[in-house]
């Protein structure tokens, strides 16, 4: 503790005898006068750009301004008043306080206090004196070897964009003994502690500490010490506001000791550091106002978490009370693994736990008393395995009515989704409550789609014959470009949808004297796929192929073949129950065929019905690849075996400018036969079978503007058991030559 009285003594004494007097009166020194001592009794001093030394005032005024220097120390007593403006007070010697205030008030504007051997600033009062003094600095540096700044006995201090700097090593920046301060926009340092709070027995009372948009540095030891003197606690009324920061030298934000206590309110300011309190000490700490915490809470009493408050533990911690309202406790980076013990839980809150379920590690929570309230549990998900789900214990209590649920319901862990299982008084993810998780989705999905792309990629071959039938099978190239949106059920992979998107183009002529057309063609197209909850992926298909088309004009039979390859780069993001995403890419190879056989039969006045067959194998290249959250997935090669019957009706109409239109209605119904198409995640087997009947229907026109061009539109659409095509659409251009 401070020993004003004996201090004080020596120095308002010890200069008496030599000091210059002035009593009753007032007096100006300025620049060019001599250098002294003063001692002011009832009187005002103004010194104005001068130089003078030591000056003690009792009952009296003292102004200090205009870039003025006193080479010693200040002591004002007995209701005195200081004012510094723009000037510089140093003090050296044993005891030689900056500016020692007693019962008395000061104002310090734009000017630096300090002492080379002892405190910047003193601001205090008599032992049996109940006058406090207060002291005001604005824009001020106060800097001392033992410590920038001291308040005691009730007396206060307020700090406005001004340093408070200890420079020893053992120092602090500012100290207070049942006392007050207040800090705005201002920075407090010291060699040791920054910040340090204890009790005046003189003058018993709570220490107030405000912080407002301030920064508090403890080089080597704590931001913030509360501590008792001789057997007495201290108490510590603190608040941390907008932007302040605590910096302890050895990791400590605060530190609680000596029987003492700590009320801490963080508002709107984000902290880092540990809360550490001693044995027989308490600490009370409330975040609001979008405030955080990121460290280790030792022995805290209490912690109030307000709405949109986090708590980011860096290691395992104790917390007596903990009560949370729309607040997150988040238990540090997640590959590492803490314990929060507690005595007590009530509110509505978020715990973000982390696991290594490969390993069977994982946060936990433990309350050894009454839990309340219904609080969210975010586990962190991973692609790997799980050694044995069953034995992950996330939260353990000692009774109450809390209810605990996994945010979104589940947690993915590997190729599963795991639900969480109550079983008393304790909670555990449930082996026996799984789903396939977005994951494994995402990895059967793209194994999935390859045929889909494939056939979407063909369009229809019917297209092609409208294009053909009224040029006598001439030579010539087309282009055209198509969108399918596929809604995909069924299978392993559960539900998603695919849109895709794309062009052909190609060139053909004819074979001898005969009506055999053969061509080559190439694309491109791009799929999307969206599986939900944050999950998508898609596909870039590159191919080339070769067509041969053939049409008997007198008795309508035709044929159409086709024959593709395909380069398809697959990429997924998946979105995961922590909320974060996953990737992954790979590509592979496909390869397919398609052949179609009908018959074009003209009826009266025009119409013409076309009953055809169509048959269609496609094979599409294994693959192995991992999402880069460890979930390894091995598909062996696709298939797909496809047949369609169905019917084609229209009308031919030569328009009055001699181009033909061809309006025409198409029906059918398609099977697919392939029915297994396994994939390995995580060496579990998985079925993509997607086997079934669909039913199809099309509009589509076939325009001849000339001899040499032609135009077609066509429109699809189909249902089925496991694929469901709600539109198709494609438009194309054909000119010969």
């Amino acid at each position: 503790m401070m020993q004003v009285p004996s201090v004080v003594t020596l120095l308002l004494l010890a200069p008496n005898a030599h000091a210059r007097l002035i009593e009753n009166g007032t007096e100006t020194i300025r620049h060019d006068d001599y250098i002294d001592t003063f001692e002011l009794q009832n009187a005002t001093l103004n010194v104005i750009r001068g130089w003078t030394q030591a000056i003690y005032a009792n009952a009296s005024n003292l102004n200090v301004s205009a870039d003025s220097t006193i080479l010693g120390t200040v002591v004002a007593q007995n209701g005195s008043n200081v004012a510094v403006d723009n000037s510089r007070i140093t003090a050296s010697g044993a005891y030689e306080t900056g500016v020692t205030l007693l019962s008395s008030a000061a104002q310090i504007n734009d000017s630096m206090i300090s002492s080379a051997d002892y405190h910047g600033l003193l601001v205090s009062k008599f032992t049996n004196s109940t006058d406090i003094s207060t002291a005001t600095v604005n824009g001020s540096v106060l800097v001392g070897a033992t410590g920038g700044a001291v308040v005691t006995g009730g007396s206060a201090l307020e700090l406005v964009r001004s340093q408070s700097i200890g420079t020893g090593a053992d120092s602090f920046g500012l100290r207070l003994e049942s006392s007050a301060a207040r800090a705005s926009g201002s920075n407090i340092s010291g060699g040791r502690n920054g910040i340090e709070m204890s009790f005046d027995r003189h003058a018993p009372g709570p220490n107030t500490l405000i912080l407002d948009d301030s920064h508090v540095t403890g080089t080597t030891g704590a931001a913030l010490l509360v501590d008792g003197a001789r057997g007495q606690g201290a108490v510590a009324n603190i608040e941390v506001r907008n932007g302040s920061t605590l910096t302890g030298g050895n990791g400590n934000l605060l530190e609680v000791k000596g029987g003492s206590t700590a009320n801490m309110n963080i508002a709107n300011s984000q902290l880092k550091g540990d809360v550490v309190v001693s044995s027989g000490s308490q600490a009370h700490l409330q975040l609001t106002d979008l405030a955080s915490l990121t460290g280790r809470l030792e022995n805290v009493s209490s912690l109030s978490l307000g709405e949109q408050s986090m708590w980011v533990m860096t290691g395992n911690s104790q917390v007596g009370d903990l009560r949370l309202a729309d607040s997150t406790v988040k238990f540090g980076d997640s590959d590492a693994f803490y314990q929060l013990d507690l005595k007590s839980l009530s509110g509505q809150g978020t715990f973000v736990m982390g696991t290594d379920f490969a390993q069977g590690l994982t946060d936990f929570l433990n309350i050894t008393g009454d839990a309340t309230g219904h609080h969210d549990l975010l586990l962190t998900s991973s692609g790997t395995e799980p050694v044995n789900p069953g034995d992950v214990h996330i939260v353990h209590t000692g009774g109450g009515d809390a209810q605990f649920a996994l945010v979104g319901g589940n947690v993915d862990v590997g190729a599963w989704s795991y639900g969480l299982r109550q079983d008393g008084n304790d909670w555990f993810l449930d082996p026996n409550n799984r789903t396939v998780s977005p994951g494994t989705r995402s990895v059967l999905a793209l194994f999935n789609t390859a045929p889909t792309v494939w056939y979407g990629e063909m369009t229809s071959l019917r297209s092609r014959m409208g294009e053909i039938r009224h040029n006598g099978a001439a030579a010539g190239g087309w282009l055209r470009a198509y969108g399918n949106k596929y809604e995909v059920s069924g299978g392993d992979a559960g539900a998603y949808e695919q849109s895709q998107r794309g062009f052909s183009l190609g060139a053909d002529t004819p074979l001898g004297e005969g009506q055999w057309l053969l061509g080559v063609m190439a694309g491109h197209s791009t799929s999307d796929l969206d599986l939900s909850r944050g999950t998508s992926g898609s596909v870039q298909s590159y191919y080339a192929g070769l067509y041969a088309t053939w049409l008997d004009e007198e008795s309508g039979y035709y044929f159409d073949g086709v024959i593709k390859a395909n380069r398809l780069n697959n990429d997924s993001t998946v979105g995961l129950s922590d909320g974060r995403q996953a990737k992954g890419k790979y590509s592979t190879n496909a390869l397919g065929a398609s052949v179609e056989a009908g018959r074009h039969i003209k009826l009266d006045n025009d119409f013409f019905i076309e009953p055809f067959a169509q048959a269609s194998v496609v094979t599409v290249q294994g693959k192995s690849y991992s999402l880069d959250n460890g979930l390894k997935a091995k598909g062996s090669h696709t298939d797909s075996v496809q047949g369609k019957l169905g019917v084609t009706v229209g009308r031919d109409f030569m328009l009055d400018d001699g181009s033909m239109l061809q309006p025409y209605l198409r029906g059918g119904v398609a099977h697919e036969f392939a029915k297994s198409n396994k994939v390995s995640v995580n060496n579990q087997t998985f079925d993509n079978n997607l086997s079934g009947s669909r039913v199809e229907v099309g509009v589509g026109v076939a325009l001849t503007l000339s001899q040499n061009m032609q135009l077609h539109a066509d429109f699809d659409y189909g249902q089925g058991k496991h694929v469901d095509q709600p539109w198709g659409a494609n438009f194309g251009v054909r000119y010969s030559w």
